[in-house]
């Protein structure tokens, strides 16, 4: 489990999924070699996705990325181990190439609450799943030592995206173990890969998916003067696609990029004030 992978955006229109942009925006990352698509997870605004639409979703990044080199990491997260489950199962029914379950939210469970949610779900499916560790929204922290332990006595859970802002954990993860760390977080995706990282999971991507795809082959080849460069060009917009919570900030500046055709969010997620909207402007000028 490595590469280049994107987060997707979910495109809306007159409150609905937007199917046929949807499909464009994924073959785009395709043709800008994107080793992976991930629909439906926090940027994908799963939280606020029906589960058909949820559904619908994972089954569209299929059908476009059939027959090309780009796979399909599906999120299949819930703080319900039985929908999660339901999720991911049908994530494999559909052709997944694997699974991305964020951590249990809001019901806060212990490592070990966590330890059996992770082991079932996987257990439930054949495919590898990703565990997903982003605590600033779950209040849900996989330990080092849960992730590790979940590694070595689960065969098909395989990688985690870590988006805790810590590279003490990915150092504790790689030099503990072999399990594959993907960055969450992409102000510091060259600093998670050279650390011993495999990949990215990215935001920024949407907007730019060849210069996230450069950074991550490059330093995956050891080309490491080459990627820290690229992660540094990138940095103001990584920054700046943060000034409000992910992923209003990215949608804005596709609509702006002229990516999609209508700026639409769902509630309780609204437009970025008028003061971030002139400042993500003035950023993107930089890249565009």
């Amino acid at each position: 489990m490595q590469g280049a992978m994107t987060a997707l955006i979910t495109p809306f229109k007159n409150g609905k999924v937007d199917e046929e942009t949807y499909a464009k925006l994924i073959q785009r990352q395709i043709d800008n070699g994107i080793d992976w698509v991930v629909p439906v997870g926090t940027t994908g605004e799963s939280a606020t996705l029906t589960h058909d639409e949820h559904k619908r979703c994972i089954e569209i990044a299929v059908e476009v990325c059939k027959g090309t080199d780009t796979k399909v990491l599906a999120g299949a997260g819930s703080n319900s181990t039985h929908e999660a489950i339901d999720l991911a199962k049908f994530a494999e029914e559909k052709g997944a190439n694997a699974i991305l379950s964020v951590s249990p939210y809001y019901n806060k469970p212990t490592q070990r609450g966590l330890y059996e949610h992770y082991k079932a779900l996987a257990n439930s499916i054949e495919i590898p799943v990703v565990l997903y560790n982003v605590p600033g929204r779950t209040c849900s922290n996989i330990e080092v030592d849960t992730a590790i332990r979940l590694f070595n006595e689960v065969e098909n859970i395989v990688a985690i995206k870590e988006a805790t802002g810590k590279i003490e954990n990915v150092v504790a993860l790689c030099s503990k173990s072999g399990i594959s760390v993907i960055s969450g977080d992409d102000a510091i995706n060259y600093p998670i890969i050279a650390s011993g990282g495999k990949g990215v999971i990215s935001v920024t991507s949407n907007l730019l998916p060849k210069k996230i795809a450069d950074l991550v082959h490059s330093a995956l080849k050891g080309e490491f003067i080459e990627s820290k460069k690229i992660n540094e060009e990138l940095y103001e917009l990584n920054k700046i696609l943060f000034v409000e919570s992910n992923p209003i900030p990215i949608k804005y500046a596709m609509y702006e990029a002229g990516l999609l055709p209508s700026l639409e969010y769902r509630l309780p997620l609204v437009e970025p004030s008028e003061e971030n909207k002139e400042k993500i402007k003035k950023v993107l000028k930089k890249y565009l």
